[in-house]
């Protein structure tokens, strides 16, 4: 790859996840630069870039400005929704390689606009009611009102009688850029599923289809992962009945290259999609798909990036779901509102043999508020296990070892799961 040797890479937001891609760039010998409006310490693939800069994504005209003095080659965002129109706003002033078009965004950050997608193309959705049919009595509740376009399970709420609606759809508005909201059935007790697809020379390859166990109702974490498990226990089904319209939608977009990313559940072999994303999950599932198959999203897209290349892939993404007869762990920690004091067990953790990524989100002195949302994510854990049995002792070991006290020494890892 000596062809990218000293070229320069704009990497959008410096997030965890974000420090795969600096790395697979700096391994190309590519010169890595990361901005975002936050100080290395709280943007950590800051501190593993050549360079970084102190620009807000948000600020178009001056990172355009700022990349054209540097002369820098190429732009990548890689997994953050509220990055994506900044990202394809860059690209475009810049005049550099850019997965995905304006229209193209819309639809996939978009939850109406993609469900009304998904139905054009034969893609299942969740059954959805209106205002009218709240206010008329025709609903069967409990139902799940949430905004048109926010992201992280914000603004959200689960009605259970009619009088709980107002708030919510107040409270759905608030989180809406739009000011949209969506009224529909709570698919309680039905599979939670994810999926990752890489599309490359316009085809579209699943690199990650995986069953999510969430948050308890007590903890109001229920739309929150815990846990997620790939493969899918549903995949071959999927494969078979489903996936067929999935890619002829997704090839419908007219994207040559890039990331798509949905959520949906899983039941009696129909599918119902529920949130997308011009981008890869904000797991570092890759780095293990990687270590399992061969196949290396992340140098994919740094070579995309710098070249426009659709046709850039690093490795064979065909059947790389099944992560070569493994099972890929993704476990999240979520903590209870309070004042974290300390952290025991990362190390530990870490240094497990099956562990490939092990990131630690909140840190001693953060002030945790019951938000109900991804901001209660204290810890994340990536690894490639042999088999269930693996699996299940993994995540004993993890409760087992993690300790993260408040000031009064008291246990704060709520939402515990089984495997």
């Amino acid at each position: 790859m000596n062809q990218f040797r000293g070229k320069k890479l704009l990497v959008l937001a410096g997030n965890n996840v974000h420090e795969k891609v600096v790395k697979a760039a700096k391994a190309m010998g590519v010169y890595t630069i990361v901005t975002d409006y936050l100080p290395p310490e709280q943007s950590p693939a800051k501190l593993v870039a050549d360079e970084y800069w102190m620009l807000s994504t948000g600020d178009i005209d001056a990172v355009v400005e700022k990349c054209r003095q540097e002369k820098v080659d190429g732009v990548l965002s890689f997994c953050i929704d509220t990055v994506q129109f900044h990202y394809q706003a860059i690209c475009e002033k810049l005049g550099v390689p850019c997965y995905g078009t304006k229209k193209q965004f819309d639809i996939m950050t978009n939850k109406r606009l993609f469900k009304d997608y998904c139905k054009a193309h034969g893609v299942g959705v969740i059954p959805e009611y209106s205002q009218e049919d709240v206010d008329a009595d025709r609903v069967v509740y409990p139902i799940l009102i949430k905004p048109s376009d926010s992201r992280g399970s914000r603004g959200q709420t689960i009605c259970y009688d009619k009088k709980d609606v107002p708030s919510a759809i107040f409270y759905a508005k608030n989180e809406s850029k739009d000011g949209g909201f969506l009224i529909e059935r709570y698919m309680q007790g039905v599979q939670d599923m994810s999926f990752a697809y890489i599309v490359i020379g316009g085809e579209p390859y699943l690199i990650k289809i995986g069953d999510r166990y969430l948050g308890q109702e007590k903890d109001h974490l229920e739309k929150q992962q815990m846990a997620t498990l790939l493969p899918s226990h549903n995949a071959d089904e999927y494969v078979k009945l489903v996936e067929p319209n999935v890619k002829r939608m997704i090839k419908s977009l007219g994207m040559q290259f890039g990331p798509i990313f949905m959520q949906g559940f899983y039941e009696s072999g129909q599918v119902f999609m529920y949130d997308p994303g011009l981008r890869f999950p904000g797991s570092d599932f890759d780095i293990v798909l990687k270590e399992a198959t061969g196949f290396d999203s992340m140098t994919s897209f740094v070579k995309f990036a710098l070249s426009g290349d659709v046709g850039s892939a690093e490795g064979n993404p065909a059947g790389v779901y099944d992560y070569g007869g493994n099972f890929c762990l993704i476990m999240s920690v979520s903590v209870r509102a309070g004042k974290i004091a300390s952290v025991v067990g990362m190390d530990e953790i870490s240094n497990h043999k099956g562990v490939f990524s092990a990131s630690l989100w909140r840190h001693v002195g953060d002030e945790i508020a019951a938000t109900g949302d991804v901001r209660q994510r204290a810890a994340e854990f990536c690894c490639l296990l042999p088999d269930r049995n693996a699996v299940s002792d993994f995540v004993s070991f993890v409760y087992h070892t993690l300790r993260i006290e408040d000031e009064k020494g008291e246990d704060m890892i709520i939402s515990k799961v089984e495997l």
